[in-house]
């Protein structure tokens, strides 16, 4: 029984499309990690005759998952990775996941032996959930535009670990200033930024995939400080500052008091 199923299918593979058999378009579904989905047949076959079969593959949907053969009682989801977690409806064929994994993507084709045969195949992508990205201060690369200047640099970096099939960005606001990607490897990825300290909080990382994204929004104040050599750079310059100033006050003090002593000497006089 399992080879003539098989024989169908094969049959049906390389003749799509000849008369009796109803191939339909491809459909493309792109889904997270965990949801629910149902592929549907869209028929609802009454028929005591009726064979309908679930095929699976990553790249040719050639193995059998599932099948419903009322002439011969057959109602099953046949493949022991898919058995917990999907079901067939058992009118129409449609196939059912709960809890759909990362696994899970591929191709799956619908054959209905009823007249005329049908075919439907879908092209299933599942998306990992993402995670937010993380930020982190490189305190090794403070530095400064000049010797003299207290406007400092702070350099920055975003990443995520194990993803896959993303992009990572910073943003400035809602305009994109950098990016990079990755397709098919699970690997983790890093994307540094420089700042100047004293920037508004306007920068962002973004992790995204085709149907959803993680934002991370940058504290400056959090995690850029000023460089040490800048910081005592900056204390040497106010003190020594104060320190004319007092000295310029006690100086102007006794001039004045001078020109009153004189004044006072000439008035006696």
């Amino acid at each position: 029984m399992v080879l003539a199923l098989v024989l169908l299918h094969l049959w049906l593979w390389h003749f799509n499309g000849v008369f009796g058999v109803e191939a339909g378009v491809m459909k493309s579904l792109s889904v997270m990690e965990g949801d629910s989905v149902t592929l549907h047949t869209d028929t609802d076959t009454q028929r005591n005759d009726a064979v309908i079969q679930w095929m699976f593959g990553a790249q040719n949907p050639d193995i059998v998952i599932a099948e419903i053969n009322r002439e011969a009682n057959i109602s099953d989801v046949s493949d022991e990775r898919f058995r917990d977690r999907v079901t067939m409806d058992s009118q129409t064929g449609s196939l059912t996941f709960t809890n759909i994994r990362t696994t899970d993507s591929g191709l799956y084709q619908v054959d209905i032996t009823t007249d005329p045969v049908v075919v439907k195949t879908f092209n299933v992508t599942v998306y990992a959930l993402l995670t937010v990205p993380v930020i982190i201060s490189n305190s090794s690369q403070c530095s400064s535009s000049s010797e003299s200047s207290a406007e400092s640099k702070c350099s920055l970096l975003c990443s995520v670990v194990n993803v896959s099939h993303v992009t990572l960005s910073w943003f400035k606001g809602n305009s994109s200033i950098s990016s990079i990607s990755v397709s098919d490897l699970s690997i983790s990825l890093s994307l540094p930024l420089e700042v100047e300290h004293q920037d508004k909080n306007t920068h962002s990382c973004v992790l995204n995939n085709n149907i959803s994204n993680q934002t991370k929004h940058l504290d400056i104040s959090q995690l850029c400080q000023p460089c040490a050599g800048i910081t005592n750079h900056i204390v040497l310059i106010s003190v020594s500052a104060v320190t004319l100033l007092i000295v310029a006050a006690a100086g102007m003090f006794f001039v004045c008091r001078k020109c009153r002593k004189m004044d006072q000497e000439g008035m006696y006089n």
